[in-house]
């Protein structure tokens, strides 16, 4: 249930609210017939996940500053495993936001739970079919998403970047970005952060060492959504929670949760 409300909706506390109500409906429902437990919950989970989306969309038009995924812990940090596929992955959620709510929802439900054409349907009140089609369209559009850049190579960039950044080593740093990374820092406008994202490795860098410097941060490495990432710590206190992504050795995008709504409660860290 979780992981179908998280793929969906992109938010930790909204699939944790997700879950919550589903089994609310479970306790209050008679479920002598249900033949597949499972595949009732993640229905039930995936069409209140498809009335938040609505409503969730409608919030990021107003959202102040760069939108990000609420940050999820998938390695050894995690309380709970969670199933990693290329659909859990930083960069393929912000590529899902660009599909409309019934193909998000048909995608998810296909291609990382495994569910059924006719079950899709009874979650968005279509034919088969249709959902048949929602899938074969939101294929496409997400073909160029990359996956989670975990394994070796992912391993390695982490822990020199994550050295070069300690030591506010800038030509270290440069060596480790690609000249055309992206940094993209989602505040919310709820503390300091970057209303636009930042292009090029020289800028990035900078900005980097900026806040390294003026804050204190602590970078303790972490999986992060299926991928290299670390978590920001001063005095003690989780403040950011970045993602990495990484092609040919060198990092290609930078993003960075500060959103205190996003790394707040049991939600980051009770992966289900």
């Amino acid at each position: 249930m979780f992981g179908a409300a998280y793929r969906i909706t992109g938010s930790v506390a909204d699939a944790e609210d997700i879950v919550q109500d589903t089994w609310l409906r479970a306790a209050n429902a008679s479920l002598e017939d249900v033949r597949d437990l499972r595949a009732w919950l993640i229905t039930v989970a995936a069409r209140r996940a498809y009335d938040v989306l609505g409503s969730a969309h409608a919030r990021r038009v107003d959202y102040v500053g760069p939108w990000l995924p609420g940050p999820l812990l998938t390695g050894p940090d995690a309380a709970e495993p969670v199933l990693v596929d290329d659909t859990l992955g930083t960069a393929m959620l912000l590529v899902m936001e660009e599909l409309t709510p019934p193909e998000r929802v048909a995608f998810v439900l296909y291609r990382a739970l495994d569910v059924p054409y006719d079950r899709i349907a009874e979650v968005l009140g279509k034919t088969p079919a249709a959902c048949r089609q929602l899938v074969s369209r939101a294929r496409r559009k997400v073909a160029a998403a990359p996956p989670p850049s975990g394994g070796t190579e992912g391993a390695r960039v982490l822990a020199a970047f994550r050295a070069a950044y300690e030591r506010r080593d800038e030509a270290a740093l440069l060596e480790l970005l690609d000249p055309d990374a992206a940094y993209t820092t989602d505040g919310g406008g709820r503390v300091f952060a970057a209303r636009k994202i930042i292009r090029g490795a020289g800028r990035i860098a900078t900005a980097l060492l900026r806040t390294s410097v003026n804050y204190g941060f602590r970078a303790t490495p972490a999986e992060v959504n299926g991928g290299p990432g670390l978590l920001i710590h001063r005095d003690g206190r989780l403040v950011a929670v970045d993602a990495l992504e990484i092609a040919d050795g060198r990092i290609v995008a930078y993003r960075r949760v500060l959103n205190p709504a996003k790394l707040t409660g049991g939600g980051l860290w009770h992966a289900r």
